[in-house]
């Protein structure tokens, strides 16, 4: 153990030492350093596992939602109004404001190339663990690779490590993002082959054959939508749902309890980005959502300061009023997900913000902390996407729509049952039901676009709708600069 420790810790460090630079195609690679000294044992493909792992903590922690949720209508103008947040959800990003670029991104993928790379060629003790590791390892590149297509569409594809620095292995063209999802697929496919047994690691932190399911329903749905797949993608979209709920999964009663950083590992999380007390001190994106003390005036109520407990973080920004007011009071999503926080002011309450208590994290000693873990998948989400891929199918989807209906509702479900429509009618409520259950989760960019809702539906995109370009990301200069053969996304 006291080796793989120290393998993983100079993994580490060597990733934080060779990843100076803005593009990661101009980056110095790990291999340099490792290949010669640690792919040769068990304990050396585990320590770059981990360092895989450990990589794409460092990006889920502040990106993701920058990503999958930024753009959308969820968040506002909060207390704070940081001006580097303001251009994602007004949609005025350019190719000089959008200083999130795909570096950390490549370095996640530069990890997992490693391992697909030079684990097959190390002797194992049992096969099966060797197979677990490279089955997380294409599933890892895969998601990255999903990531990279939803948010800049064509993009360079790198499948070997970076081991020189000769022009042909350092610049990387953008490739069509037809030959990304390729790979993409193809990579699920390996990994489902990889994987030994359809069980999770008890905090549910690594990628499990049922989450590689879940990733292959996500997307196909989207290839199935965005680029024109049609009905034998939603077919296989369907296929890998319903195998992936063949494992140890459940809807937990209590909706509020799904992201408690006492519960880690509960049977709804499937795949999640694991944060613990000491050894990880860093808050996620959610200290962004909160309110410090300076911002709870004196004539804030006692039940609201009871709900805020110990103030953290700072309210950069805060969800909509467009979308708070979409939550019915009798969904108990409602409370559990965020909190409006009013003062009295001449005798009437004055609105001040809105915090979100979804990841809201744990006190101690009288600091917040920010370490519930981000969740990637869980199991309403495989429902809500089983759902969506019957409806594309033609099939009905209320059993799905009324299991995530009946938790959310409890004894008044009976005013919310969800009945079949028609195609149409029943997207828009499965779309929206995306949006009360996985509210501030990263999830909403990417739901809009698949449903082609983002021009209907974002304020600050609405009568835009000629200007697809605008469901991408711009590529910045920075990264154009460190490599010849970026080109821009097409209309910036």
């Amino acid at each position: 153990m006291k080796k793989i420790i120290n393998i993983y810790l100079l993994f580490i460090a060597a990733a934080f030492c060779n990843f100076s630079c803005d593009d990661i195609i101009e980056a110095e690679p790990e291999s340099i350093i490792t290949v010669n000294s640690f792919w040769n044992s068990e304990d050396d493909a585990v320590g770059g596992l981990y360092g895989m792992y450990s990589q794409f903590r460092v990006f889920m922690r502040a990106n993701i939602v920058l990503l999958g949720e930024a753009r959308s209508e969820v968040m506002g103008d909060g207390l704070q109004n940081a001006d580097y947040r303001i251009k994602y959800f007004e949609n005025t990003l350019t190719e000089t404001n959008a200083d999130l670029h795909w570096q950390s991104m490549y370095r996640v993928i530069s990890f997992a190339n490693l391992i697909i790379k030079y684990v097959p060629d190390i002797p194992f003790n049992v096969d099966s663990d060797k197979n677990d590791i490279l089955a997380q390892a294409y599933t890892m590149r895969a998601y990255m690779y999903f990531l990279l297509a939803k948010t800049w569409g064509d993009v360079p594809l790198i499948t070997e490590p970076t081991e020189g620095f000769d022009a042909e292995t350092t610049f990387q063209e953008r490739r069509p993002v037809s030959e990304v999802f390729q790979l993409i697929k193809s990579d699920i496919d390996q990994a489902n082959g990889l994987f030994s047994s359809n069980e999770f690691n008890e905090n549910r932190s690594l990628w499990s054959k049922p989450a590689l399911n879940v990733l292959k329903g996500d997307v196909y749905l989207w290839t199935g939508k965005v680029l024109g797949g049609g009905q034998s993608d939603f077919t296989t979209a369907l296929n890998a749902l319903n195998e992936a709920e063949n494992s140890q999964v459940s809807l937990l009663d209590d909706f509020s309890q799904i992201f408690d950083y006492d519960n880690k590992g509960n049977e709804e999380v499937m795949f999640v980005v694991h944060f613990e007390d000491i050894e990880y001190t860093t808050s996620t994106y959610f200290a962004d959502m909160y309110i410090g003390a300076n911002d709870i005036r004196s004539t804030v109520d006692q039940e609201t300061r009871d709900i805020i407990g110990a103030a953290g973080g700072l309210n950069w920004w805060a969800p909509t009023e467009l979308v708070r007011n979409q939550f019915h009071p009798d969904d108990q999503r409602r409370d559990a997900s965020f909190l409006e926080v009013y003062a009295q002011e001449g005798g009437q309450p004055a609105y001040i913000t809105t915090i979100v208590l979804k990841g809201q994290g744990i006190v101690d000693g009288g600091v917040r902390k920010f370490l519930d873990d981000i969740v990637v998948y869980r199991y309403a989400d495989l429902l809500l996407l089983k759902a969506e891929a019957k409806n594309a199918l033609g099939q009905d989807p209320s059993g799905e729509m009324n299991q995530i209906r009946q938790r959310a509702y409890g004894d008044q479900f009976s005013n919310f049952e969800f009945e079949n429509g028609s195609q149409i009618e029943n997207d828009e409520a499965i779309l929206q039901e995306r949006l009360l259950e996985f509210a501030f989760e990263s999830k909403r960019w990417w739901d809009l676009v698949r449903f082609d809702k983002a021009f209907e539906l974002v304020p600050s995109l609405q009568g835009k709708s000629s200007e697809r370009h605008l469901l991408l990301w711009p590529v910045t200069l920075q990264t154009i600069s460190l490599n010849s053969k970026v080109t821009q996304t097409a209309g910036y």
